[in-house]
């Protein structure tokens, strides 16, 4: 891989052993790194984070190597199931231990939904924007059973909006990830100006 590779964080927002969510963020984990991509997929049930204490979470054991693999990130990619038209408890956990980390990134997202997907799609995005993140303008949303199965994806539908999303994170990830960069480093004034160091 190249040194310019463009870096994604893939997050698993589901701690269901037989997770559809899991099998959807590995199928576009897989598709990325297969276009020369570097991928980090974190998953909450292979790798615990506590519950979001602001007293306590910056010191606990493991905080320093997430934050590092959240600061490598150029696009994080996350994945969450619908519960009750809200994210996943794993997943508002990961967003609130962070939020200067995900300034000036490319959030993708993708929800396993027996609806439409659409409130939590918004509230990612919602998380996003407070943040100063970039999100694509579209989420992906499918449905257990029609779209993934026995560890699969079953539909042609899904097919090809994994194959959109998977392009459009390459593409405006990399764009946004040199801007970020050039911000950080540059002079002009601008919402990154604030993450100089």
């Amino acid at each position: 891989m190249s040194k310019g590779s463009l870096n994604v964080l893939a997050v698993v927002g589901s701690l269901q052993r037989e997770s559809v969510t899991r099998v959807v963020i590995h199928n576009v984990a897989g598709q990325l790194k297969a276009a020369g991509c570097l991928v980090d997929v974190l998953d909450f049930e292979k790798e615990p984070l506590a519950l979001y204490n602001p007293d306590t979470a910056h010191e606990l054991p493991g905080y320093a190597e997430l934050q590092s693999r959240v600061e490598r990130a150029d696009v994080i990619v996350l994945g969450t199931p619908d519960y009750h038209g809200s994210i996943s408890s794993p997943m508002k956990n990961f967003l609130d231990h962070f939020w200067r980390e995900f300034a000036g990134r490319l959030f993708a997202t993708i929800v396993a939904s027996h609806e439409k997907g659409l409130t939590v799609t918004d509230q990612l995005r919602t998380v996003a924007r407070q943040c100063y993140a970039w999100t694509l303008p579209y989420g992906v949303a499918f449905m257990e059973d029609a779209d993934v199965k026995d560890g699969k994806i079953a539909s042609e539908a899904l097919e090809r909006r994994l194959e959109m999303l998977v392009r459009d994170v390459r593409v405006y990830g990399e764009l946004l990830g040199r801007q970020r960069r050039t911000d950080v480093a540059g002079a002009e004034p601008g919402f990154m100006a604030r993450h100089r160091k």
